[in-house]
C-alpha cells in the first residue's frame, strides 16, 4: 500500500508526556492489520521489535524494550517502554481513530515521564515512528 500524508501535527509536550499525530489516507481496517504485522510492529518498534500478547515482553534491536499491556482492535496499543536496561518504565499508547471512511488518525502519547526525560528526543523517535508506519508500512 502506499501512503500519502495528510497533515502532520508537531509533536506537542504536556507535562509528563510527549504526544505525536499523523493523519494518513488509509481505512483504519487497513492500518490496525499493519499495526499487527511484523512490519508494522518493527516500524513502530524499531528494527527487531515485535509487540506480544498482553504482558508479553518484546525488544528492539536498540536495546529499548518493554511489555505489551494491552490491545483494543481498531483503537488502541498499549505498551511499557524503556529507552535502556537502566531506565524507568514509563507507558506508550498508540491511538487510532477514523477520520471519515478512508482517512486514520494515529496519536502516540508517552506518559509517565520522569522529570529529566529527553522529550526533544522523544519528540523526534516518536515521530519517525509514524513515518515509518505511514511511509514504509502502508
Amino acid at each position: 500500500m502506499s501512503d500519502q500524508t495528510l497533515s502532520e501535527a508537531p509533536g506537542a509536550t504536556q507535562d509528563t508526556a510527549v504526544v505525536v499525530s499523523r493523519l494518513v489516507s488509509h481505512p483504519i481496517k487497513d492500518v490496525w492489520k499493519v499495526l499487527l504485522t511484523d512490519e508494522g510492529t518493527e516500524a513502530l518498534l524499531g528494527p527487531g521489535g515485535r509487540l506480544g500478547d498482553k504482558g508479553q515482553g518484546w525488544q528492539a534491536d536498540d536495546g529499548t524494550h518493554g511489555v505489551t499491556r494491552s490491545f483494543h482492535p481498531l483503537e488502541q496499543i498499549r505498551f511499557s517502554w524503556h529507552r535502556d536496561e537502566n531506565a524507568p518504565a514509563t507507558l506508550v499508547d498508540l491511538h487510532l481513530s477514523a477520520e471519515g471512511e478512508d482517512r486514520t488518525k494515529l496519536e502516540i502519547v508517552h506518559d509517565k515521564l520522569p522529570a529529566d526525560a529527553d522529550r526533544d528526543w522523544l519528540t523526534e523517535h516518536w515521530t519517525k515512528a509514524l513515518d515509518r508506519i505511514s511511509e514504509d508500512a502502508l
